[in-house]
């Protein structure tokens, strides 16, 4: 199952992208290349074949993949993670690419350009990026209008984060922070199949150090109550496997009926802890986190701390962060994550990853007797 000969010959289109396609894209400026498969994704969803031509290239449909996470259904558990589609701008296809959801964003409540470029760099050794973006996005109002116009087939998350002003903005006050997320929040919640509340992108000013604050997750929460919020939402806070911490994100969210569960950002910079093949010397000119293989074991820790203390009927963990096969979706779902989200993956094995993900994780919950991926959540600690 792990032979990447076996894989390219089962999966031409992986075959073809990895021997021709990613060489292509990556001799170009990483966010160019980003960029243009953006723009390529919109156009292609903008012709009446291209949808159903990429549902049988890369959608793998089996009853044992089928999952129901708060209160909704997804196909399969594989989603694509926020930060590769920052607007929406290419939902349609992403729909028909064998996705079991799509997470869209983040999205500010103001449109914001991000950070200074360069701002998106590969790690080849590390099979990771190191990501600077600063949540460039066309604010809430215009995204919100765009996906009200979307009519898909499976689950779609809207992830909302404070709006980046950029690194020479002045500091904001708490009431602009908790506000910003407060119009976001109201202007998409109608239109979310799910929020993600990014209450800590290590790659912006203003809101991943409001929410270390205790009571300041509270304090956010109440404000979004007179909203009536029927989607569920959930709160994307810091790799940080303390318990003391865990518990703290776990009490504060847990008086408010519609949040439903957690996950884990990327850790800030590029701590010690990640085990890095590339110098210490390249990574100093690359601003930004790391995403990919090396964040593997953090993200793990994290996941296992988190579900061991959570109440498992009221929360559920959404996962991402180095999963490139199925052996890497398993093990967080052991641990506890119900679902997954990939982006790194996409850039080193392209679309075909999600199909090969999804076939070879059936193929490990009937090894291991389960009939449903929920079987499997957290059956590491049984």
């Amino acid at each position: 199952m792990k032979t990447n000969a076996r894989n390219e010959n089962e999966f031409p289109f992986m075959s073809f992208y990895t021997t021709l396609v990613r060489r292509v894209l990556f001799r170009i400026d990483a966010e160019k290349a980003h960029h243009w498969t953006i723009e390529a994704c919109r156009f292609a969803g903008m012709l009446p074949i291209a949808p159903r031509i990429a549902r049988r290239c890369f959608e793998f449909k089996a009853p044992e993949l089928e999952t129901e996470v708060a209160g909704l259904k997804f196909p399969n558990p594989i989603g694509l993670a926020a930060g590769w589609d920052k607007s929406g701008r290419a939902l349609k296809i992403l729909d028909n690419l064998g996705f079991g959801f799509v997470e869209l964003g983040s999205i500010s409540a103001r449109p914001s350009v991000g950070n200074p470029k360069p701002r998106l760099f590969r790690l080849p050794q590390d099979r990771a990026i190191v990501v600077n973006y600063g949540l460039p996005n066309d604010g809430a109002e215009v995204i919100a209008n765009r996906i009200a116009l979307h009519r898909g087939r499976n689950p779609v998350g809207i992830n909302i984060v404070k709006t980046n002003d950029g690194p020479n903005a002045s500091k904001c006050s708490d009431d602009e922070i908790l506000g910003d997320y407060v119009r976001s929040v109201s202007l998409t919640h109608r239109y979310a199949d799910y929020l993600m509340l990014n209450l800590s992108c290590p790659n912006a000013k203003g809101g991943k150090d409001f929410f270390a604050i205790p009571g300041s997750i509270s304090r956010l929460l109440e404000q979004l109550s007179p909203f009536g919020i029927t989607c569920p939402v959930f709160l994307k806070v810091t790799p940080n496997p303390n318990s003391v911490e865990i518990e703290r994100s776990i009490a504060e969210a847990d008086p408010f009926a519609f949040v439903r569960g957690f996950m884990f950002n990327l850790p800030t910079g590029k701590p010690a802890s990640l085990k890095l093949a590339t110098p210490r010397t390249v990574l100093e000119n690359m601003p930004g986190a790391v995403s990919g293989q090396p964040v593997s074991e953090l993200i793990n820790t994290c996941i296992r701390e988190l579900y061991l203390r959570m109440p498992r009927h009221r929360f559920s963990i959404i996962a991402a962060g180095g999963i490139f096969n199925a052996e890497d979706a398993y093990q967080k779902i052991r641990l506890g994550a119900s679902l997954l989200q990939i982006y790194t993956a996409l850039i080193y094995e392209g679309p075909s990853v999600v199909k090969r993900i999804n076939r070879d994780l059936r193929a490990l919950l009937i090894r291991d007797g389960f009939q449903n991926v929920g079987q499997a959540v957290g059956r590491e600690f049984e």
